[in-house]
């Protein structure tokens, strides 16, 4: 008997035909593993394995053999899954209908779109499977930390998913507390499974899962597996002279098509003919732009006279708008194309998809990778157009803005992955004041009045805040008591002060997640979503890739009424671009060096990345980092990932006077310029060099006394003076920098 077949007999019958029904034809690598651990061992597990290769059946085949076995019903949860988005848990809960049927196992779903009726249901008799955000399990265990031994005394087994979002934020280790909280509540640390399509680093990534448990904690290292992905590039210039730059040739078949084909601008509509006979997702990096390409996807459907089958997805729609997305992205017999940002990137199944599309490049090589494992899946191998918009260069432009750095980005990620396997490491936030805050509170909450002593205790030893020191703590509380979060009572204990019962009691305390004052739009009795700003009565505003023209706001209520109408309108929301790794930068740099040709570039992208490798080399941009652009004007090139250029920004501000330089700006991550009279571009680099390497790089002294450096949401009440020292320990990288001017 195979190892297969072995692990196949161990499940009970329901699932064996499972499997039949659904014609799998044989059990997934990932799938043995998990069950070799699961069933022969008591170990926390971390299951990595690609986008559709069957991580969430791997990990409830032999969890529900197990519980099965048992045969315990209505005696409290067994298992909890924990997901980053309704939408995640909403598709796994039906999803888990046909096999859950037969196993005598239940399944609850609780987060904030959750009827009443459902919750009372699963309070009254607890049992099975509970599906939930970290912001409800946060709820339930401030609100009902009594309950918590009668509901989760039975609890085995704790399913992470998509711990890659996870990792290093204060999501992510909101959750480690929870789980840390709810262990000591129930006298034991129940089995943590986590599952993810992309981990860079396994052993940061077990450390972060099993922190506290107690338990070893087990990663099976998948087979390396031949890569096979359909994969195209191609650029376009957005002001160019020739509607038409896909190189067709222009004969009497189709020359009446060249303009039909570029009526709006070359590059969407080559994305529009790339995506309009198939079932596709067309990703961006913003909200803004992923409203910008629906609108005018739109634009040339109605142009062409063609269907409009454009859908949207990002998180300041409706559910209802998200939800009907979804919900046509699943059915196989309809024609759909969704614009999307990060929210369709997670595990939500969509079905077969034909084709993945992506605006410019994504930030990150595990972005990439879970946006084109969207598509591909039976048996399919992943698709997908990256297409590349760039402003023509005027004849003066600088040399900074002569690159394609969107371009050498996509490259980049392909060859990091393709070549290394690279896939960015887990970060860690080692000052996570802001969530020590919220922490504070809502264990206070919980549990009532605590001693200084006994607080420090059950929050200090919370996993996300080994690194913080006891005396910054107590800083922490003592500005907490002077502006009234906490109160100290007459026995000297500590509970929750005025301001604090006003953070504890809205139900936005639960998520640890910026959020902000936001008004809902709304069309007649449809919610279409929400906006940061509103226009003036009469103005216009574009949302769900529509534009719509405001009749009335209600201020004090934050509504904003509007009427549909004709046309198209930018948008912006507030909000950070996503942070890019120094391998990134390092390989940008190879890609834009070297001689090598890369397939899957289409005619224009080879011929801009070939004129964008003829211009680094006729300025020495191979040669040297800093160079003169003109005048006293001079551009540094580090090639550094976000972290580290910032760092080193900071450093040449901070000694700016030293250097004799002047005028620093900075653009991404990708060039810094400044001014510097009476200098020599070689003498310059060498300074700098001096100076970093000979004094090193004090990240603190970098951060300015006067700053208030605001990033998470409880941040605004944290002392000025930690928030900075936070700030340089989690958002500054010396050492990198350091090691690129050795």
């Amino acid at each position: 008997m195979t190892e297969a077949d072995r692990i196949f007999e161990r499940f009970p019958p329901f699932i064996r035909e499972y499997i039949y029904s659904h014609e799998w034809k044989a059990l997934r690598e990932v799938q043995m593993q998990a069950a070799e651990v699961i069933f022969d061992s008591e170990d926390n597990l971390l299951l990595s394995s690609s986008t559709a290769s069957g991580k969430t059946e791997a990990a409830l085949f032999p969890i529900l053999s197990r519980l099965y076995e048992r045969g315990e019903r209505g005696s409290g949860v067994s298992v909890v899954y924990i997901a980053p988005l309704k939408s995640l848990i909403n598709d796994q809960f039906y999803r888990l209908e046909d096999i859950l049927e037969y196993s005598g196992v239940s399944a609850f779903h609780w987060h904030g779109d959750v009827s009443a009726y459902h919750k009372n249901k699963f309070l009254k008799n607890p049992s099975g499977i509970l599906q939930i955000t970290p912001e409800s399990f946060e709820s339930m265990l401030m609100n009902r930390s009594n309950d918590i031994p009668r509901l989760f005394g039975a609890l085995e087994y704790i399913i992470i998913d998509e711990i890659h979002t996870m990792i290093g934020t204060d999501r992510g280790n909101q959750i480690m507390c929870l789980i840390s909280r709810l262990s000591r509540l129930i006298g034991y640390s129940p089995r943590r499974i986590g599952l993810s399509a992309t981990i860079g680093d396994m052993e940061k990534a077990c450390d972060w899962l099993g922190a506290g448990s107690e338990r070893k904690t087990v990663a099976p290292q998948p087979s390396l597996q031949k890569l096979t992905w359909k994969l195209g590039m191609e650029h376009f210039y957005i002001q160019n002279p020739s509607l038409d730059q896909t190189g067709r040739p222009i004969t009497d078949e189709n020359a009446a098509n060249v303009n039909k084909y570029a009526q709006i601008d070359a590059g969407f509509e080559f994305l529009y003919d790339s995506v309009k006979d198939k079932k596709a997702l067309v990703f961006s990096n913003s909200r803004e732009e992923t409203e910008n390409v629906t609108a005018t996807l739109r634009q040339i459907a109605k142009n062409r006279k063609e269907k409009d089958i454009f859908l949207i997805h990002h998180g300041n729609l409706s559910a209802s708008i998200r939800e009907d997305a979804e919900m046509k992205m699943k059915d196989d017999g309809a024609q759909a194309v969704t614009c999307a940002t990060v929210t369709m990137e997670l595990g939500i199944d969509i079905g077969k998809l034909d084709r993945v599309a992506q605006m410019n490049s994504p930030y990150r090589v595990s972005s990439l990778l879970q946006r084109l494992g969207r598509s591909g899946r039976r048996e399919a191998p992943p698709e997908m157009i990256m297409i590349f918009r760039e402003e023509s260069p005027l004849p003066n432009a600088p040399l900074p803005n002569l690159v394609p750095w969107e371009l050498l980005r996509g490259v980049a990620l392909v060859e990091l992955y393709r070549d290394e396997r690279f896939i960015e490491p887990p970060s860690e936030k080692k000052m996570p004041f802001s969530l020590l805050f919220h922490q504070t509170l809502s264990i206070l909450a919980s549990s009532g009045e605590l001693s200084a002593k006994d607080l420090a205790a059950r929050v200090l030893t919370l996993p996300p805040f080994s690194h913080i020191d006891k005396n910054d703590y107590k800083e922490l509380l003592v500005h907490m008591i002077n502006e009234e979060y906490l109160e100290l009572t007459e026995e000297g204990g500590i509970i929750i002060g005025l301001s604090g019962e006003r953070l504890i009691n809205s139900f936005k305390f639960y998520a640890v997640f910026l959020d902000s004052e936001d008004f809902t739009v709304r069309c007649d009795s449809d919610e279409i979503g929400t906006i940061t700003t509103p226009p003036p009565v009469g103005e216009r505003v574009a949302l769900a890739g529509r534009v719509w023209e405001v009749i009335e706001i209600d201020i004090s209520h934050r509504l904003v009424f509007v009427k549909s109408v004709e046309g198209k309108k930018e948008i912006s929301w507030p909000g950070d671009s996503g942070e890019v790794h120094t391998r990134v930068l390092e390989k940008m740099r190879e890609v834009l060096f070297s001689d090598k040709e890369y397939p899957y570039l289409m005619q224009n992208a080879q011929k801009r990345l070939a004129v964008a490798r003829h211009t680094a080399r006729a300025t020495s941009m191979n040669k040297s980092m800093l160079l003169s652009i003109g005048g006293s004007s001079y551009c540094l090139f580090p090639w550094l990932g976000t972290r580290a250029f910032r760092t080193l920004r900071r450093f040449l501000n901070y000694h700016a006077s030293k250097l004799g330089i002047c005028d620093i700006r900075s653009e991404g991550c990708f060039y810094i310029t400044f001014k510097a009279p009476n200098k020599n571009a070689d003498e310059l680099l060498y300074f700098i060099r001096t100076l970093i390497t000979d004094e090193g790089i004090n990240a603190e002294a970098l951060v300015g006394q006067a700053e208030y450096p605001v990033f998470d949401k409880y941040d605004e009440h944290i002392p000025p003076e930690l928030l900075r020292r936070a700030y340089a320990c989690d958002r500054l990288c010396p050492e990198e920098v350091i090691y690129r001017f050795e």
